[in-house]
């Protein structure tokens, strides 16, 4: 029947979920309606709004910055974006689009804090599921090419290989996202306060998704938040660790077995 439920570290908050594209169902979930700041997360839906606005015709540079945002993270790529079509209405066009019921733009103190905005890990694998099954088919190849291209050095020099990459054996394709450790500037920032829109704006975020297994199989989403002051390696540690039981968690589960036990 599978494993047991993933436990969550201690002083950890967390959430997340799994959606099995072949059964046609989530699999697995905890607390996967609970807000988070997206911070990079985010990106994806920033990458959307551009190709579906220009798709083929996309400008040279902007495709170079577009590769660069999805592959390392690249937050000064993401600023321009924003700061170019909209801000916040890139956000709005995108959650209305991809019919994000859970999801929200950056709290209205924050404008042009693109990592403040509200996501849930169901609403994450909403987004997945729209660019796996939904968009133009050059636009899937597009943003799932770059996301299985990740660089485990992500521009501002943090190791991205937290997570999927190092809890997960290959095919995968992942987007990550952290905000409030050393360098995470555009994400977190010093303007945040403990909260807005019930947000939390405080404790250091650190987030894997994306998705694993051959013909991008399963959708999977691991959001969480740690205490103050807790190093990179200690949190990405967590992160790992918690996405591997989660990956593991019923990953032998057969549809019947879904009926029965769901």
């Amino acid at each position: 029947m599978g494993n047991s439920s993933p436990t969550v570290p201690d002083g950890v908050t967390a959430s997340f979920a799994v959606f099995d594209r072949t059964l046609g169902a989530e699999t697995v979930h905890h607390d996967s309606h609970r807000r988070f700041r997206a911070a990079s997360l985010v990106k994806i839906l920033i990458a959307l709004d551009r190709l579906e606005a220009d798709g083929q015709h996309l400008p040279a540079p902007e495709r170079a910055l577009l590769e660069s945002m999805l592959r390392a993270s690249d937050d000064d790529a993401a600023d321009w974006f924003w700061d170019s079509y909209g801000g916040p209405e890139i956000a709005k066009r995108m959650i209305t689009k991809l019919r994000l019921t859970e999801s929200a733009p950056p709290p209205a103190e924050y404008p042009g804090w693109w990592g403040y905005t509200a996501v849930t890990a169901a609403d994450m694998v909403k987004v997945y599921r729209y660019v796996l099954d939904s968009a133009d088919p050059w636009i899937r190849d597009v943003v799932m090419n770059d996301l299985r291209r990740s660089t485990r050095c992500a521009a501002d020099g943090h190791d991205q290989w937290f997570g999927i990459p190092s809890a997960v054996d290959r095919p995968w394709a992942v987007k990550q996202g952290w905000s409030r450790f050393p360098s995470s500037v555009s994400t977190a920032g010093s303007a945040g306060g403990p909260s807005a829109d019930g947000l939390d704006l405080t404790r250091p975020a650190m987030h894997t998704s994306g998705t694993v297994g051959a013909d991008d199989r399963r959708i999977l989403v691991v959001l969480t938040l740690h205490e103050v002051g807790t190093p990179w390696h200690e949190s990405a540690a967590r992160v790992t660790a918690l996405t591997r039981q989660v990956n593991h968690t019923r990953d032998d589960l057969k549809a019947d077995d879904l009926k029965a036990t769901d």
